[in-house]
């Protein structure tokens, strides 16, 4: 029997590495399909997924049917990057001496995936980076990089980034355009209603807005100033808000120790969500503020109005719902986060339309992919 052109007694084994809730919201669409068409499907689970702090989110991964799930500790809470990167190095090393994988996934500019890269580049195993060549500002942006020197193949998100990778010099013909694979998620008919979503994570009122900020690792000197200046004009709105913890990155204790001083009766203060959850909550939302991908990826696919603050999210989305705010130079965010209340815009298709994970396992059911070489050459481009 044959199935997407794969025969079952050469069944490929795929590896995906995920260490954040939002990475494994971006690869599960795409190892779903790759399950369905008849790929073996690994998850090697380790970073924030298995901190309680951040809501022990590895039970997300854990709700996959018939894929394997490995997890490994890579860090204790308040570890520097450097000493993670190391462990997740060493662990991500062992595993895939043991499997052997056809093919290891790799998103976006995390520690973990690093590491992920940095191993298969040396052990020689084929990687596929998802979501090289954007930009924001920050020194996720080098992590970035990094990986689509160091993968074999990239899936990026825009016509826009795979000119960034080809710019880097990779050859077009190792770049495919998927889109961003979360859309697929938020386009997908979601059986999970508000009510739902309110009554699980108690919360008690449903006209809101969505809060989620994240430290900038090469600017914490200001960001006490930052995130206490949010702080306090979204109090001076008087509405209400579902405040999302941030990422467990350096400066990540500051925004907690501030955020956690919010007045609960107007501030929900949640560690993580299901990603159904989130694409419900998100599409009933007013407006959404901070600096998370959300509001320049996912707000401007539904329609929803957002406030982009400060760079981690620098030029990564243009779209009209959009309004960049900066803490040290613009107004007042309270005037800005009161006019923006409720809007609604025509959908953004700039990252996609909600067929990434169809298109995913289209190009892996084509030999092609599977006979680049390892070997690597400097693409030169004509744009300058």
């Amino acid at each position: 029997m044959v199935r997407f052109g794969i025969k079952e007694v050469d069944v490929k084994k795929l590896l995906f590495i995920t260490g954040t809730r939002a990475d494994f919201g971006k690869l599960e669409p795409l190892a779903s399909s790759a399950k369905s068409a008849g790929f073996s499907i690994y998850f090697f689970v380790t970073g924030m997924h298995l901190l309680e702090k951040y809501g022990l989110t590895s039970i997300e991964v854990s709700r996959m049917k018939n894929i394997t799930r490995f997890e490994f500790v890579n860090q204790m809470e308040g570890d520097p990057p450097d000493k993670i990167l190391s462990r997740t190095i060493n662990g991500i090393s062992e595993y895939v001496g043991q499997l052997k994988p056809d093919l290891v996934v790799i998103h976006g500019d995390r520690i973990e995936a690093v590491a992920a890269s940095l191993v298969c580049a040396t052990k020689n195993i084929r990687s596929a980076h998802i979501e090289g060549g954007e930009v924001s500002g920050t020194i996720d942006e080098v992590y970035r990089h990094c990986n689509t020197k160091l993968c074999t193949v990239h899936f990026v998100s825009s016509i826009l980034a795979k000119k960034r990778v080809t710019k880097l010099g990779e050859h077009p013909d190792r770049v495919f355009v998927l889109g961003s694979p979360e859309l697929d998620t938020h386009k997908a008919r979601n059986s999970i209603s508000l009510n739902e979503v309110l009554d699980y994570y108690d919360i008690e009122w449903d006209n809101y807005g969505i809060f989620i900020f994240h430290s900038v690792t090469s600017e914490l000197d200001s960001l006490k100033k930052e995130i206490q200046f949010c702080c306090n004009s979204l109090k001076r709105t008087k509405k209400n808000f579902i405040v999302i913890s941030p990422n467990n990155d350096p400066g990540c204790e500051i925004i907690f120790k501030t955020i956690g001083k919010l007045p609960k009766s107007r501030f929900k203060q949640i560690p993580s969500m299901r990603f159904a959850y989130f694409s419900t909550l998100l599409k009933h939302s007013q407006v959404i503020i901070g600096n998370s991908s959300a509001g320049v990826r996912e707000a401007p696919f539904l329609g929803i109005s957002s406030v982009n603050i400060g760079s981690r999210q620098f030029k990564r989305g243009g779209a009209r719902s959009i309004k960049n705010f900066d803490v040290f130079k613009d107004g007042q965010l309270d005037k800005l986060v009161e006019q923006q209340w409720g809007k609604r815009f025509e959908p953004d298709k700039s990252f996609g339309t909600g067929q990434s994970a169809k298109k995913f396992t289209k190009i892996l059911s084509d030999k092609k992919i599977w006979e680049l070489n390892l070997q690597k050459t400097f693409f030169e481009t004509s744009n300058h």
